[in-house]
């Protein structure tokens, strides 16, 4: 239904994800590629990557809601990689791993993260011990969240993925689920960073994201 609650996950969950990773196109241009599948008035900077990575990230948020209830597996988050790059330029070049875990090393500014050969051992402790929690609680999404990302399984995209996740999480979890946006990037970063001694930095984050997103389902009348 253009306009409901689906149309406004797409697009605010889609533009915002990937303009924290650095897309450059405006949130009027993800709507406007969204509802009528074209890109509209743009500019001699646009980037291909960009319009097919918001294309398949509106792809990825189908996969999610489709699997909503499905317990999440190695196999689902591979999938949501190779969803979200598909087609790209990172999809041409033979070491890009599109779909599968990472080939070479890499880092987050200067923190390394798990070299390719461990990537596949730790997301299955990750996984594991993950579904080992009884009553799975907010904090143990947040903690999967930056454990998956100081893992960093892919070579690219795994912000992104690691972000669909957390939305997943929760629907699991029958709880509101929340949108990074933009304004909290440099927060949502201090609290990953930070994680493990001063957890309430990432949680206060998310909560007021939570908040956020309260306030659109208040809006569509959808309890949560």
């Amino acid at each position: 239904m253009k306009g409901g609650i689906y149309h406004r996950v797409q697009i605010d969950l889609t533009y915002n994800s990937n303009h924290i990773e650095g897309s450059r196109l405006t949130k009027e241009q993800t709507r406007y590629i969204f509802e009528t599948n074209t890109l509209g008035i743009t500019s001699e900077n646009t980037r291909i990557d960009d319009i097919m990575e918001t294309v398949n990230h509106f792809r990825c948020i189908d996969y999610v809601i489709d699997h909503a209830t499905d317990k999440i597996t190695e196999t689902h988050i591979k999938q949501l990689h190779l969803i979200l790059k598909a087609n790209t330029s990172d999809s041409q070049k033979p070491w890009f791993a599109v779909g599968d875990y990472k080939r070479l090393a890499n880092a987050v500014g200067e923190e390394e993260t798990a070299l390719p050969e461990e990537v596949h051992k730790k997301m299955k402790v990750l996984l594991a011990s993950y579904h080992a929690i009884k009553k799975i609680q907010f904090d143990d999404i947040l903690d999967f969240h930056v454990r998956f990302e100081r893992i960093h399984p892919f070579q690219d995209g795994n912000g992104r993925v690691g972000r669909l996740l957390m939305f997943w999480q929760c629907l699991q979890l029958g709880i509101a689920p929340f949108i990074i946006t933009d304004d909290l990037r440099l927060f949502y970063y201090r609290g990953i960073q930070n994680w493990g001694n001063i957890n309430g930095y990432l949680r206060d984050t998310c909560l007021t994201a939570q908040d956020n997103f309260k306030g659109i389902l208040d809006y569509y009348r959808i309890s949560y």
